[in-house]
């Protein structure tokens, strides 16, 4: 029972605030009354399902991604945050170069990963950036097209925003 609670004031507490870190949910849990470790804060955002996003200030914030388990809610929610995530991409012969909030590469790598561009090598991700590997120049070029368009979907599902040239 204490573990649904806590899991639910978390959850409440992400709503409401722009929490950073885990530092900042624990200060807030205790405000709250409950004590929790580093360990069972973490174990909780995991079990949740929360991530960080760039908010509108420009800080990291967590919030609970979907719970579609759809495949195309799925892609959509990689698409939305690949959308809030990256800054920029470019090709570099057969690489896809794709910078990213700072902290984010790692979240954005995985999401690449997850939709499966064509013809995808592999992806390494570092703090903001992520090297995407093609066997061919062609088909990094592509992929970046592939990538422009799930983004500007997620735009266009978020309500009409203008399409990234």
């Amino acid at each position: 029972m204490m573990k649904s609670n806590r899991q639910n004031k978390i959850l409440e507490l992400v709503a409401a605030n722009e929490i950073e870190t885990q530092e900042e949910l624990a200060v807030l849990l205790k405000e709250c009354g409950l004590k929790v470790t580093q360990a069972t804060i973490s174990r909780d955002i995991r079990e949740l399902n929360l991530t960080k996003v760039t908010g509108e200030n420009g800080r990291q914030k967590y919030i609970v991604l979907g719970r579609e388990n759809s495949e195309s809610g799925r892609m959509s929610r990689y698409a939305r945050m690949l959308r809030d995530a990256v800054v920029s991409a470019d090709t570099a012969k057969n690489l896809l170069v794709i910078r990213t909030s700072p902290g984010m590469a790692s979240l954005v790598g995985a999401a690449v990963d997850a939709i499966g561009l064509t013809d995808l090598v592999g992806c390494l991700a570092g703090d903001d950036t992520v090297f995407c590997a093609f066997k061919e120049d062609e088909d990094a070029a592509a992929a970046l097209e592939e990538l422009r368009e799930k983004m500007d979907s997620a735009e266009d599902e978020k309500g009409g925003r203008k399409k990234r040239s």
